[in-house]
């Protein structure tokens, strides 16, 4: 019978984050604010059973996997640009808030010891990175404040993790400053050792398996290889697992096959998916048992309600505070040189972001039995994730809008895209080239540089305006989707009469399924901007012709919106380019005619610029380059 339980309540939890996480999505929530609040309810519900989270099932079973893929997917390059941010954040905001909670629930709640109050401190210090996360990425935050909260969230459970052992063994007096530090290095260093230690294994092992599916079991087991041992040796099993995240993903495009990648990633995106809204769902569970050991321990109602709001209030206070105080000194750091400080909405946003989460409860639900006013301070650090994830987490969309702090911008991203997409391009056809042998049928050869050509060019047609006319590209998706329905169809049709075997027919199936999956997206990644396009900084490129007529007043359009070749000769132009020599008004090269390209062949004028809506960006035709 409890395998029966155990069973219905897993289908259940599944169940109810799905729909709970699909009527978030309708009415503009945030699926684990809505989560918890379902949870709340679900709790005091008479004939519902109590479900306890394990503390050992959080902090070893389900944080290790979800911290490594939060690190997998974070990029390596833009966590060392943060990293004095990062380690402000989550090694000194960790300590002071600490501190300060330390304080505040030690003078809030009689007879609490100092080591007690700085234990709570520690529980309620670090945010949270799944919260972080969904939160910052829904509201559409700037790319950087995401890096910052996203690296913030996955160094500061170690610190967290760390203080907290410390002021548990402090609580029996037998622990000094010096060995508190001591414990901080230890942790800390072996936490990167065995990380490193763990990627520079796997990465070999992971280069020799050619089975996806072996590959994706055995990515499964990193988080784990990583912690269990640094924590067996008192290292941070948590900073191990980020560490290994970060290298593993940085190296994995260079160590994987395109079919493990996909296979691996989409794996890992189902099972991210069900464990960090489950953990918000389970979160919320919780509160009918807490409330019920903090009456039963005979804790005074309104004493335990002011020691949770005081705390609440201390460790938000505490987090603005130190945010704000480090971008006071950053920027007396930085007078006078090149490098500009986060401006002041960043810090607004970055110091109101602090929503708490599952680490938060399951570290108080792992403080000793003997630990004064447990059952007290595990409903602080209840009450504070749930305070947090409320009103932190409702009122962040605001204050952005507030700030007027603008998402990435969609059009600059496509642009760089297609900039990079060109560059992979030109790579291809020289390896082509160099690979080539006289042997090689002239049709394929051709075919493969119609496919490079047809993949860049479907990349720049996400640029422009629409026009309410298709792009070639568009057509070709159309049309080739509606041939892969019919193609599915009689394949599918040859089963049911008994044609064909069922293992020709998935295999036909699966080959179909791959290119649909291939096709080049178009339409609905259509972009637009509010402001004048133009190259990104981090691909824009300079070579002597843009910085010949990078100062010379630009030659008016002679045709303005519109192809002169494609009027003169019938055709039809997706975008409109025009040439900086003498001002010709051309179409670009996924324009049938590709009249841009012929007049830099014809005439030798080498630049030109985009003349769509909104676009500035310009092109190098004898350097191939985007400047």
């Amino acid at each position: 019978m409890p395998n029966v339980e155990i069973a219905l309540a897993l289908v259940a939890i599944a169940v109810v984050v799905v729909a709970v996480s699909a009527l978030a999505n309708r009415i503009g929530w945030s699926p684990p604010l809505l989560l918890v609040v379902v949870g709340i309810v679900f709790s005091f519900v008479p004939f519902l059973p109590t479900y306890e989270l394990s503390p050992e099932l959080v902090l070893v079973g389900i944080l290790p996997p979800l911290l490594y893929s939060a690190a997998y997917n974070t990029s390596f390059i833009d966590f060392r640009a943060n990293r004095r941010a990062l380690i402000s954040l989550s090694v000194g905001l960790v300590i002071f808030t600490t501190l300060i909670v330390g304080f505040v629930a030690a003078w809030l709640i009689p007879g609490l010891p100092l080591a007690a109050g700085s234990a709570r401190g520690a529980i309620v210090a670090p945010p949270d990175a799944i919260a972080a996360s969904a939160v910052a990425r829904r509201v559409g935050m700037p790319r950087t404040i995401v890096q910052v909260l996203e690296g913030e969230s996955l160094v500061n459970d170690a610190t967290a993790l760390t203080a907290l052992r410390s002021a548990i063994v402090a609580i029996g007096g037998t622990l000094t400053v010096l060995q508190v530090g001591w414990s901080f290095v230890v942790a800390a260093v072996g936490g990167v050792v065995f990380g490193v230690v763990v990627a520079l294994v796997y990465s070999p092992i992971r280069k020799r398996i050619s089975n996806p599916s072996f590959e994706t079991i055995l990515s499964f087991t990193i988080p784990y290889i990583a912690y269990v041992p640094a924590e067996h040796f008192h290292a941070s099993g948590v900073l191990a697992v980020v560490v290994a995240g970060l290298l593993v993903g940085h190296k994995a495009p260079l160590l994987q096959s395109g079919a493990a990648r996909l296979t691996a990633e989409g794996n890992w995106r189902t099972v991210s998916f069900f464990l960090e809204q489950a953990v918000f769902l389970l979160i919320g569970l919780q509160l009918r048992s807490i409330v019920d050991a903090v009456i039963g321990d005979g804790s005074s109602i309104s004493m335990a309600t002011w020691a949770c709001i005081g705390v609440f209030v201390a460790a938000t206070v505490a987090r603005i505070i130190w945010v704000f105080g480090d971008g006071v000194t950053t920027r007396i750091r930085l007078f006078n040189r090149k490098r500009a400080p986060y401006p002041w909405s960043f810090l607004a946003v970055v110091s109101w972001a602090g929503m708490r989460g599952v680490v938060t409860l399951a570290a108080a639900l792992a403080l000793p039995e003997d630990v004064p006013f447990r059952d007290l301070l595990t409903l602080i650090a209840f009450f504070v994730v749930v305070a947090s994830i409320l009103l932190n987490g409702s009122t962040l969309p605001w204050l952005v809008h507030r700030l007027k702090l603008k998402p990435p911008d969609a059009a600059e991203d496509a642009l760089q895209e297609a900039a990079l997409l060109d560059e992979a391009r030109k790579a291809g056809l020289q390896r082509l080239d160099e690979t080539s042998v006289d042997g090689d049928p002239d049709e394929v050869i051709a075919r493969l540089k119609i496919r490079a050509d047809e993949r860049s060019n479907a990349a720049w047609e996400r640029l422009g305006r629409a026009t309410g006319a298709e792009t070639p590209i568009e057509t070709y998706q159309r049309l080739r989707l509606e041939m892969l329905l019919a193609e599915r169809t009689a394949v599918l049709a040859a089963r049911d009469d008994g044609r064909a075997h069922d293992d020709a027919v998935r295999n036909v199936i699966r080959q179909l399924d791959v290119e649909e999956a291939m096709l080049d997206r178009t339409v609905d990644d259509q972009v637009d901007s509010a402001r004048e396009l133009v190259a990104p900084a981090g691909v824009a490129q300079t070579c002597e012709h843009l910085a010949a007529f990078a100062n010379l007043p630009e030659p008016a359009p002679i045709t303005p919106g519109e192809c002169e070749g494609c009027i003169r000769e019938g055709t039809t132009w997706v975008h409109l380019r025009m040439c900086l020599a003498c001002g010709t008004v051309s179409c670009c090269d996924s324009s049938t005619a590709r009249h841009a390209e012929r007049h830099f062949r014809e005439t030798g004028h080498p630049t030109m610029r985009s003349v769509e809506p909104g676009e500035a960006w310009r092109w190098c035709y004898v350097d191939e380059v985007l400047g």
